[in-house]
């Protein structure tokens, strides 16, 4: 579906016209949002119903294509950052005279595979508003995660220059297209154009606000790695009953392998892998200790009976490293199931590392786990010589698109900047050393020599990576308030 109607400011007033301000950014947004909805709504529409997944590589070229062109239409220099094999990052520039600093604003365009039989609301790529409980949202994938933050962006260069509010700093966008693939091409795009990407900041727009509805300010992100784990069994699936008891079941020694790396109250049994943590700051445990307490609301909301105790409130606990199982399969179940004895388990790790841990050694930390357990352990598939030479085998894949976690000093100055900036837009604001997800800050702060601030915007039950994907309209507006305060930064 071409996206024609992506709303454009109509408004001819240049950027940097000097004049007396008369509005707040915030307020110049509000009053640009109220005035616009209708066309607003259906301009981040069309943008919704342009496929961002990996799989379909044209989609990812449209998107990119069209936020090309969207910056143009603003006035802004716009070109593609690209290397071979990776989709392109869209580079927006907007030069101002006299500027003495440059603010990067980074978000991604692509976004998490689909299945579309999974999606309830309306197909992945044909976004419709619902009324939730007496509040509208957009569905279709990439609303909340992230080109609500793009379009928000966009919306907001509209905006001041509709209030004829001048811009005080350098801007520049950065846009990836890989983000949801553990950006795997993003440093050598920003090392093949350091000259373009560098800013005294980079802003990253991308997440969700806190479960309260407080808006954020996070000052680091955890890092992630990967492990893709496969045991063997027989050769091929065996009747159960005449080798039950006989015949070693990988989906048994599986889950035997899996339980022996985390307690009942989530503590990660494998060795030394909480060594190293760097701790926070006394800033950074004012901050925390301020913060908004969700943990009972939130246990309401998604039906849990506990926590993992070990971690202490959810605030604390993501500012701890993780282990998470992904996925685990073997075998079938339903309608589908069979007494067989399955031929192979395979399991999907998530390590979600916090300063101080670096990802490759937290992989290498559960590999010589694994091989405690009294595996032998390879990196491809197994040959017959291999399974006949040992008695327990292990595949381990270590995915390489991994990155370690980053936090910037809350008491720098830019920081100081930004809080205030967003308190100006959006009143008193949750201060976070750190946000649960993950994002390649590690990246951005090598290539561009820069340090790095995210503020979101997306509601926190956005169903962000899942099916029905949204995000509530009242965020997209609060986030053009939010980005007209930022984009006006001196």
């Amino acid at each position: 579906m071409p996206a024609k109607r992506l709303y454009l400011s109509v408004v001819a007033a240049a950027f940097l016209t000097q004049v007396s301000v008369s509005q707040t950014p915030g307020a110049a947004a509000r009053q640009y949002t109220d005035a616009h909805k209708s066309e607003l709504i259906h301009g981040f529409s069309d943008f919704l119903a342009i496929p961002n997944v990996a799989a379909d590589p044209e989609g990812l070229k449209r998107n990119a294509d069209l936020l090309m062109s969207e910056l143009k239409k603003r006035g802004a220099e716009a070109q593609l950052l690209t290397v071979p094999g990776s989709p392109a990052a869209v580079y927006g520039k907007i030069d101002v005279p006299g500027a003495k600093h440059t603010i990067v604003f980074y978000a991604h365009y692509d976004g998490q595979p689909v299945t579309p039989s999974e999606w309830k609301v309306t197909p992945p790529f044909t976004p419709v508003v619902k009324d939730v409980n007496g509040e509208q949202r957009i569905y279709g994938r990439g609303a909340g995660d992230d080109k609500a933050a793009i379009f928000a962006q966009l919306t907001a260069l509209d905006a001041l220059r509709a209030a004829n509010i001048p811009l005080r700093a350098n801007i520049r966008f950065v846009w990836e297209g890989e983000e949801e693939a553990g950006s795997p091409h993003l440093e050598a795009i920003l090392n093949a154009h350091r000259d373009l990407v560098h800013g005294d900041v980079w802003l990253v727009c991308d997440g969700p606000v806190d479960q309260s509805g407080r808006q954020t300010v996070v000052f680091g992100a955890r890092g992630d790695a990967h492990l893709e784990i496969t045991l063997y069994g027989p050769n091929h699936g065996l009747h159960s009953g005449h080798y039950g008891n006989w015949a070693p079941n990988p989906a048994m020694m599986m889950a035997q392998l899996l339980a022996g790396m985390k307690d009942e109250n989530g503590r990660v049994l494998i060795p030394h892998f909480y060594d190293g943590i760097a701790p926070l700051s006394a800033l950074e445990k004012q901050a925390l200790a301020h913060a908004p307490v969700n943990d009972k609301m939130l246990m309401d909301a998604f039906s849990l009976g506990r926590t993992e105790s070990f971690g202490g409130r959810l605030l604390e606990s993501i500012n701890q490293p993780s282990l998470n199982i992904n996925g685990f399969s073997s075998g079938h179940t339903g309608a589908h199931a069979a007494n067989v004895i399955p031929p192979t388990a395979t399991a999907d790790l998530d390590l979600r590392l916090v300063v101080g841990i670096d990802w490759r050694e937290q992989q290498q930390r559960v590999v010589d786990y694994i091989q405690s357990r009294g595996y032998y352990v390879v990196d491809t598939d197994s040959s017959r010589e291999i399974l006949l030479a040992h008695p327990s085998v292990a595949k381990v894949v270590r995915d390489t698109a991994s990155y370690n976690a980053v936090r910037t000093p809350m008491d720098l100055p830019i920081a100081q900047e930004v809080i205030h900036a967003v308190e100006g837009a959006r009143g008193e604001v949750a201060l976070l050393p750190t946000m649960g997800g993950s994002v390649p800050l590690e990246v951005m702060v090598r290539a561009a020599n820069t340090h790095t601030i995210t503020v979101p915007i997306a509601n926190y039950d956005n169903n962000q990576h899942a099916a029905d994907e949204n995000i509530k309209l009242q965020n997209l507006w609060d986030g053009v308030e939010t980005m007209a305060a930022l984009l006006q930064m001196e």
